[in-house]
């Protein structure tokens, strides 16, 4: 039976807790792209993603372990479960691909499709239905980012399975989101869940960088000022936004947020690191607004 709690919750009915929440995952989400380009100019991706996941789950065991209901064998493992696809599977399959050499642009274009697998999910698992006028801002919000993505956007050269694992990996998260909405894994407390995942993804992501290296990190202060930035606020910050907001308000509604995150990140580039910012940049974030507020302000996905 599918977790309906949102739909009747008195919190997520205040009229300014949507909006806050939805521009709190959008910043965080998008900021991911600001720590990896400070951590990995002197480190592996790989290493990175283990730094980053172990000092999460470090600094979040004690409070898991002291604070909130007992944790039983089988939440851990239905925990490590999500930790292996939405941690492991979802940021080393991205990371994977850019490895290969997907473009960049087209990594990022599949990664923020995220919304579309999982509205067409949450209809089959959750049995949310969306609105005709929720669709067309999906579509609206689907041709902003492509008109953010454009100038970036090339097939490249990379081996047809690395296409794959791009793709495969957008899935998973997808899939993950619902099924944890689905079966109520999203009762258990947010810093306990987290906890779990993130060192279940540091153990596999150990062994990867291992392999490739080592897993000391570099003494290097842009390796240090990036991994701070990947725990505190595109973590923790995006993370805990994301679950909560996931407990409050329909998958599909929450997800297509995420819409955002490709012009929220180009901003970030030219505030940070002086990127530049197009005229088509612009347009798209204005068309993506349009998607994402149709999209959020119809009443929300149905329960069929």
């Amino acid at each position: 039976m599918a977790d309906t709690t949102a739909a009747s919750s008195p919190v997520s009915g205040h009229r300014l807790l949507w909006p806050l929440l939805a521009i709190a995952l959008v910043v965080s989400w998008s900021s991911g792209f600001v720590g990896i380009r400070y951590a990995s100019e002197q480190a592996g991706v790989m290493l990175v993603l283990f730094w980053r996941t172990l000092l999460s789950g470090a600094i979040l065991l004690p409070f898991a372990l002291l604070v909130g209901p007992r944790m039983s064998l089988r939440a851990v493992g239905v925990q490590m479960i999500f930790g292996v696809m939405i941690v492991f599977l979802y940021l080393g399959g991205f990371a994977m691909a850019i490895e290969q050499r997907v473009p960049t642009g087209l990594v990022a274009l599949i990664s923020d499709l995220v919304p579309l697998a999982i509205a067409a999910l949450s209809h089959t698992f959750l049995g949310e239905r969306m609105s005709l006028r929720q669709w067309a801002g999906t579509a609206i919000a689907i041709a902003g980012v492509l008109i953010v993505s454009f100038d970036s956007l090339s097939l490249g050269t990379a081996p047809v399975w690395a296409y794959v694992v791009t793709v495969a990996s957008m899935g998973v998260f997808a899939l993950a989101t619902v099924l944890q909405k689905r079966f109520g894994t999203l009762r258990m407390p947010i810093h306990q869940s987290l906890c779990i995942q993130f060192l279940t993804g540091s153990v596999l992501f150990g062994v990867v960088a291992g392999e490739q290296g080592g897993l000391l990190p570099p003494a290097d202060r842009g390796f240090v000022v990036g991994i701070a930035w990947l725990v505190l606020v595109a973590t923790f910050l995006c993370y805990t936004t994301y679950y909560m907001s996931l407990r409050l308000f329909p998958a599909a509604k929450v997800s297509a947020a995420i819409y955002l995150s490709p012009p929220v990140t180009m901003i970030w580039a030219w505030a940070l690191f002086s990127e530049p910012l197009s005229v088509s940049m612009f347009s798209g974030l204005l068309v993506t607004l349009l998607g994402v507020w149709l999209t959020s302000s119809s009443g929300g996905a149905k329960q069929s």
